[in-house]
């Protein structure tokens, strides 16, 4: 036996007379015609919002694409530099010479010392060699690469003195300093 529909049973039962289904029937349909003209009409628009949110979207994306390879292109840069410096330094590098001399210097507003020989210590005092850092450890290297790493990036350079060509040019050359005289 086939189902019968809702409007069926209850005309079969009495409750609703042919008139009320026939009428019932008609404002199903009309309601269903006025569903699908209102959706065509609100799907046009529907459209069109989509598409200028969609366009809207994509120059977002575009842009932020772009704010993304400019921060890695600077990363790239900012790496290809401290490889430089970094083979600066481990190329130019003049080999300690151990020593009893104490030389001071700051790292991080800490005082450091590096046991070096006289001459060294005369180089580093003159401005003829300065003190780089590299990987925790202090190298020693010429001043005219320190000026090259320090265009590139001052961190690296801990002690680079200006250089003093000679004693000649001392104002105070021809004062003597008296043997008593404590600083």
């Amino acid at each position: 036996m086939a189902a019968k529909s809702l409007q069926e049973q209850l005309l079969g039962v009495g409750l609703v007379d042919k008139k009320k289904v026939k009428k019932l029937k008609a404002e199903k349909l009309q309601h269903k015609q006025q569903v699908k003209k209102g959706k065509a009409t609100a799907s046009a628009a529907d459209e069109l919002e989509k598409q200028e949110e969609l366009k809207r979207q994509r120059v977002e994306k575009i842009e932020k694409d772009r704010a993304l390879n400019l921060e890695r292109q600077k990363l790239a840069e900012q790496k290809a530099v401290q490889g430089q410096i970094r083979q600066m330094i481990e190329q130019n590098r003049v080999r300690k010479e151990n020593g009893d001399i104490a030389y001071h210097f700051t790292d991080a507003k800490k005082v450091k010392q590096l046991y070096i020989s006289q001459a060294m210590h005369n180089d580093l005092s003159r401005g003829h060699l300065a003190i780089a850092k590299l990987d925790q450890q202090y190298e020693i290297i010429p001043e005219p690469v320190a000026v090259k790493i320090n265009e590139r990036d001052s961190s690296y350079i801990l002690v680079c003195n200006n250089r003093v060509e000679s004693v000649d040019d001392d104002p105070y050359a021809d004062f003597q300093i008296p043997d008593d005289l404590m600083w």
